[in-house]
């Protein structure tokens, strides 16, 4: 093939070069451009090539112009052009300006600062800035601020001071705009040029100011003192250059739609902007002279938009007074009622920075905002969201939140996800009373359903539990809500949890609020709409397993509907998935062969803790956000790390931990969580393994008193019956259950329950306690260690950590952090909290398990160290624990 290729580019090359001279620029271009295919063309290329070569051999200086030419034109077409570098050289040494021109575009083009032969040209460059032809030092003012190095900028920045004191015009422009190059590469040659930047703002020519602005702009970035030196010479400039091209007549040379240089405007703001910010003095200085260029400014162009925009974020950047920043951002409402959707996006993310400085003069433009969450741009739509959610406070939650649930029955498919997720974080963080929370969730459920995440249905759970006066009116509205909305996945499963548990309330219409009207419902209605919602939702696992512990508990609400939820729940027993098909075996099983039990083991489900739950919730939120924003560049002095959180044990924090001879310390890891059997009993939030942020103590207790079958039963579901009974972990309910053998296979009927009489007592060993020990204690911190080990494993020892400030100052940002021998297994839980109180007002806590591989043999031993801020200094204290108890 390789052959096959080489005659056709061969025979193409031949074809081209029969019509092709060789000896012109357009002869060459005309030739390529002629090619069909890009063999064609690389033949073209070569030739040329080939011939330019040969020219550079023989030396011939009549044809190095037009090589050069040529050249510059293949590499454009990306083809090596390498090889002829030096003529570049040649021709910039040559007398004549055709020569010199072409050459330094060769230079520009072909070469860039990191070429070493770019050194061989610097002498020449020195001899063209000094040259009497001005076109010529232009050339060379051109060259050097394009590919100028560190090492040239040193060397000729005299040549480029002189020049900017130069009579001719262009020269001093292309002078100051050399500059800049050189001081971006050698910031240390700021002060040579800030007397010289300063003196060209006197200038008449706009070329010339623009030029110098932009390097007073650069020299602010490069150096403080250039910033300093510039505030005290250059703002009375400035001022006197934006009022006279403001208020200038009409100039044909500059005028862009009807307005006097506009980019002279912006250049002249952004500058002002960097002089002002944090400088009252110069800010008061200028505050006139903004107020001005932001009254007398068309904004029915472009042009003069632009230079709007540019005076709005030099006031909003600035120390402005009051009463200019609010006309800053009323010109920022004006923009929002363009029509130019670049306009509008512009001045929401203007707005969104604006908040920060005066939120009162934003809120005024609040209708106007909301507007553009309706608009067709996508773009607006999500900045217009993001704004709206920062202007929302405790005196307009409600107006607001009203107008965004109402464009949310009419919003985009595609946009209601943002929207729902917005107004669920407005309504959780500002909801003033649990009655205006409950109809607002039940507005989005009803409207956005889908949308909605099962943390938010959690939460919403966690509420109606608390709200005992208001259980009645919630499972009233969420079953009307459910025969009108029944397609919303997260309505259907919070609306089925409330009627299996207050299914009672439904019928009786207990707790009716004033105004409200009562409904008829009958205990057949109640299971008809959970029927229904199981039907529909048969697909979803989730929801499925919701709908059918809420028929379990509505037979045991109402007795009389019993042998028809039984019906429903057996169709069920040869469904494909799985945890459909066990839950009504089982269920089954319940409403047959155990009505003793039934109401013991169906009864209401206990009040949720709210409070732990929304710590937790945030908790996990924080760890979310602090776990994306780590970087893994940080310092092992420096890491940061949330407690609890697993920390890999680094050379430093070896050598501090020196325990023994056994080697480096085990690393911390997170223990993890088991999984909340209540809420899969429950159906909330369906297989899914998370906690939803209920404590798993809690219900782990909750489990145990639903199936401590022979105490007395809680009518009230309160959770101080749940704790009054024996605590065990959630393994030992399962090995309690696993002891019950079953007879039949997962297909057939199976009854989990047999053999456990009304009696049945889920008491189990007590654990084993050791005394309290104080492990660490210094003037500012006490640490005590308390123990419980199980007795069915010797080995492992459960900590429990508590951290006393003994100061008058509060910690913050506490970090515990522990290590142990190799031997040693050590799992960290999270801590209750990073701050801790002063005086001892108060405590934090952190659980530590503990695993002894050589328990009897060898002792605990660990190393521990804590970090923490008082008044935002960094502290740290570390010690050694060896007083743990004997036997762990």
């Amino acid at each position: 093939m390789d052959t096959v290729e080489k005659i056709v580019e061969d025979f193409a090359s031949d074809i081209a070069m029969s019509s092709f001279s060789g000896t012109r620029l357009r002869d060459m271009i005309r030739a390529i451009r002629a090619c069909k295919t890009a063999a064609e063309e690389r033949a073209v290329v070569r030739c040329e090539c080939a011939a330019i070569r040969t020219a550079i051999s023989e030396n011939e200086p009549a044809l190095r112009h037009r090589n050069m030419a040529k050249l510059m034109f293949i590499h454009m077409l990306g083809y090596p052009t390498h090889f002829a570098q030096m003529e570049c050289l040649k021709l910039i040494a040559a007398a004549g300006y055709p020569e010199k021109r072409v050459g330094y575009l060769g230079l520009m083009l072909l070469l860039d600062e990191r070429q070493e032969v770019l050194m061989l040209v610097t002498n020449s460059l020195k001899q063209d800035l000094n040259h009497p032809n001005q076109f010529i030092v232009g050339l060379a003012l051109c060259a050097l601020g394009n590919i100028c190095s560190a090492e040239m900028a040193r060397d000729l920045s005299p040549e480029v001071e002189r020049l900017m004191r130069s009579r001719e015009v262009n020269t001093k422009k292309k002078a100051a705009l050399c500059s800049i190059r050189i001081v971006r590469k050698v910031p240390d040659l700021a002060e040579n040029f800030m007397a010289l930047a300063a003196s060209l703002l006197k200038e008449k020519h706009h070329g010339v100011l623009i030029s110098a602005i932009q390097l007073c702009t650069e020299l602010c970035k490069a150096s403080k003192d250039a910033l300093e030196y510039l505030r005290k010479n250059c703002i009375e400039g400035l001022v006197r250059i934006l009022r006279d091209v403001s208020n200038s007549s009409y100039a044909p040379e500059y005028d862009v739609s009807g307005i006097a240089d506009p980019f002279l405007h912006i250049r002249v703001l952004k500058l002002m902007r960097i002089l002002g910010q944090g400088d009252a003095n110069c800010s008061e200085y200028m505050n006139d002279i903004l107020a001005q260029v932001a009254t007398k400014t068309e904004s029915n162009k472009n042009a003069g938009n632009a230079i709007l925009y540019e005076c709005v974020q030099t006031i909003m950047g600035i120390e402005a007074t009051s009463g200019l920043r609010v006309l800053a951002i009323n010109i920022l409402g004006r923009f929002l009622s363009n029509r130019d959707n670049n306009i509008r996006y512009v001045a929401l993310n203007m707005l969104m920075r604006a908040i920060a400085v005066d939120a009162l003069a934003v809120q005024r433009h609040r209708t106007t905002i909301l507007e553009c969450v309706k608009d067709a741009d996508a773009s607006i739509r999500k900045r217009a969201l993001e704004l709206v959610f920062l202007l929302v406070n405790d005196t307009n939650v409600k107006p607001l939140t009203k107008e965004l649930i109402d464009y949310l029955s009419i919003a985009d498919p595609d946009f209601k996800g943002d929207l729902t997720s917005k107004i669920c974080s407005i309504v959780e963080k500002f909801s003033q009373e649990k009655l205006w929370y409950l109809d607002q969730m039940f507005k989005v459920l009803s409207l956005a359903g889908n949308h909605v995440k099962d943390d938010v249905c959690h939460a919403l759970i966690v509420v109606l539990s608390n709200a005992s006066e208001l259980q009645g009116y919630s499972v009233r509205s969420l079953y009307k809500a459910l025969q009108a909305y029944g397609k919303q996945g997260s309505l259907v499963r919070v609306a089925v949890w409330c009627i299996g548990e207050y299914g009672e309330m439904l019928v009786n219409n207990v707790g009716m609020l004033d105004g409200e009207e009562k409904i008829t419902v009958t205990e057949s209605d109640a299971v008809d709409a959970v029927e229904i919602a199981l039907n529909r939702h048969s697909a979803d696992a989730t929801t499925g397993a919701m709908c059918l512990v809420a028929l379990l508990k509505l037979s045991s609400r109402f007795p009389s509907t019993s042998e028809r939820v039984k019906q429903i729940v057996a169709r069920n027993k040869e469904n494909v998935v799985l945890e459909l098909q066990q839950r009504s075996i089982e269920f089954s099983s319940i409403i047959q062969r155990h009505q003793s039990i039934r109401s013991s083991l169906l009864e209401r489900m206990p009040v949720l803790d709210e409070a732990s739950y929304l710590v937790k919730r945030a908790t996990a939120t924080q760890a979310t956000i602090s776990a994306n924003k780590l970087a893994p560049t940080v310092a092992p002095g420096g890491l940061k790390l949330p407690n609890g959180v697993a920390k890999p044990t680094s050379a430093p924090l070896a050598d501090l931990l020196d325990l023994s001879s056994d080697g480096a310390p085990a690393s911390t890891t997170t223990s993890t969580t088991p999984n909340d059997f209540l809420q899969d009993l429950l159906g909330i939030g369906g297989v899914s393994t998370s906690t939803a942020g209920v404590p798993s103590t809690a219900s782990t207790d909750i489990l145990m008193d639903l199936l401590s079958i022979g105490s007395s039963p809680s009518q009230n579901g309160t959770p101080g019956q749940a704790e009054s009974k024996p605590v065990h972990a959630v393994p030992e309910a399962i090995d309690l259950l696993a002891e019950i053998k079953p007879t039949h296979s997962v297909s057939q009927d199976m009854d989990l329950l047999d053999g456990l009489s009304s009696s049945t007592s889920f008491s189990g060993p007590e654990k084993t306690v050791h005394p309290s020990i104080t492990a660490f204690q210094s003037t500012t911190l006490k640490i005590t260690f308390d123990f419980k080990r199980q007795p069915g494993n010797a080995r492992e020892t459960t900590i429990h950590a508590t951290f006393t400030n003994l100061t008058s100052c509060t910690y913050t940002d506490f970090i515990f952090q522990a290590a142990v021998p190799k031997f040693i297994q050590l799992k960290l839980d999270p801590a209750s909290g990073n701050t801790v109180p002063a005086n001892g007002n108060g405590s934090v806590t952190q659980g530590l398990n503990v695993t002894n591989n050589q328990q009897g043999q060898k002792p605990l031993a660990m190393r521990i160290r804590m970090s923490y801020k008082v008044n935002g200094e960094d502290r740290l204290e570390q010690g050694q624990v060896n007083n743990f108890p004997s036997g762990l």
